[in-house]
């Protein structure tokens, strides 16, 4: 019901009260007069009721109007009670709700029977949604990036990769690198693919080879001699290196594994190579280097997603929308997953209203606090006047059958 419908509703319960205090008034008056001409006891009676209706209508109007105003304008103490105490109203309002409505032992049932699990994933499931929403986060980020400054972005990414690669030591890092491939053996398939290359190469280019061999011949030394030396030179160094290839445990491979190790040893602990990786680092990462690299970098990130944004059916809104797709799935049936979302949720929902219930209190308080005292009184009134006319009402009522109940043990009795 809105609040011209209240308004309507209390004038006419108002006015059914009053109307009541008007009849009692005009059978007291005419019960006066007959009593005058008139011997009849019912007379009587009926100038009793009427007389202490009178009074008792009277008593709780003014008992109703006190809470919202002063009745009849006039500033009698301990009235318009609601105006003058509306921050202790508010204060106690906020109590009221914080200790009875958010205690642990209350909102605890609400929080459990939480499941936005279901509920996400139904709304995912949905194309029209899944458009809604990446429309919407395209929308945002293209607004941010037409709102940011490239140069201070630029500037953020230099500092940025100024302030990672100050702390970095290259010659470790190398080392640590080469360490890791020795350690997970990840070298011998480089060795295995280096001999083959040079097992083909040799095969592959056996002429050369004993062209080269005839160059270095001495004049004297038929040349099919020179031949079969170069044949035997390059057989003997494919089938070197095809054995290199096919046997994991060469005796070659060894010595290979060692001196790489020696060599990231080297690497790590020699001071020369941490002077030269550091030469290379500042002679790469000059400031204006860097800042043309950080330049360069940042706007090609904002063209390619400026793109993508707006592009109807780009790559990225295509895979959002794919992933968008298998999660909402997962959602659906992933219980495992689904207990964990619901679990959070949860949690966190009971964490921040018992962490924030003061704030409840104290919302409640300021509100009322904040309101005019007229606007208040009147917002009461239109809540719960209605049920007050009918103690008015009441009040005449059992204000009259008292009075009627007075007269009558007088009359009989003293």
């Amino acid at each position: 019901m809105n609040d011209e419908a209240k308004k309507i509703q209390l004038r006419k319960y108002k006015a059914f009260a009053t109307g009541l205090f008007l009849l009692m008034a005009v059978i007291f008056i005419l019960a006066s007069i007959l009593q005058k001409t008139n011997d009849s006891h019912w007379i009587g009676y009926v100038r009793a009721f009427s007389e202490a209706a009178m009074v008792g209508a009277l008593a709780d109007w003014f008992a109703v109007t006190a809470l919202f105003c002063h009745p009849l304008g006039l500033p009698i103490p301990h009235t318009n009670l609601i105006e003058n105490s509306k921050q202790r109203l508010g204060d106690n309002l906020g109590s009221f709700v914080v200790s009875n409505f958010l205690s642990p032992q209350n909102i605890r049932p609400y929080i459990q029977k939480l499941k936005v699990s279901n509920f996400v994933g139904e709304w995912l499931g949905k194309e029209k949604n899944q458009d809604i929403l990446i429309k919407n986060l395209s929308d945002i980020v293209l607004d941010i990036l037409n709102k940011l400054d490239d140069s201070t972005v630029t500037n953020f990414i230099s500092k940025k990769v100024s302030e990672m690669t100050d702390d970095i030591r290259l010659n470790i890092l190398i080392g640590n690198g080469i360490n890791y491939l020795v350690d997970k053996n990840d070298h011998q398939r480089i060795i295995t693919n280096l001999s083959k290359q040079i097992k083909d190469y040799i095969i592959q280019n056996d002429g050369m080879i004993q062209k080269r061999v005839s160059e270095g011949s001495y004049a004297f030394i038929p040349k099919f001699v020179d031949d079969k030396i170069a044949e035997k030179i390059a057989s003997g160094l494919s089938d070197f290196f095809k054995e290199v290839e096919e046997n994991p445990e060469h005796e070659i491979r060894a010595l290979i594994t060692r001196k790489i190790q020696e060599f990231s040893t080297d690497l790590k602990e020699d001071p020369k190579w941490n002077d030269e990786f550091k030469n290379i680092k500042n002679d790469f990462l000059k400031n204006d280097k860097l800042n043309e690299y950080s330049n360069d970098i940042w706007l090609s990130i904002k063209k390619t997603l400026m793109k993508e944004l707006q592009e109807e059916d780009s790559s990225l809104k295509t895979y959002i929308s794919k992933n968008l797709d298998e999660f909402s799935q997962n959602l659906k049936t992933d219980e495992n997953l689904q207990h964990k979302i619901d679990h959070w949720v949860r949690v966190t929902a009971y964490k921040y209203i018992l962490k924030n219930t003061h704030q409840f209190g104290s919302l409640i308080s300021s509100t009322v606090g904040n309101w005019k005292g007229k606007e208040l009184s009147e917002k009461l009134e239109l809540e719960v006047g209605k049920d007050l006319q009918f103690i008015r009402v009441n009040g005449t009522l059992v204000g009259g059958l008292v009075g009627l109940i007075i007269y009558t043990i007088a009359h009989f009795f003293l």
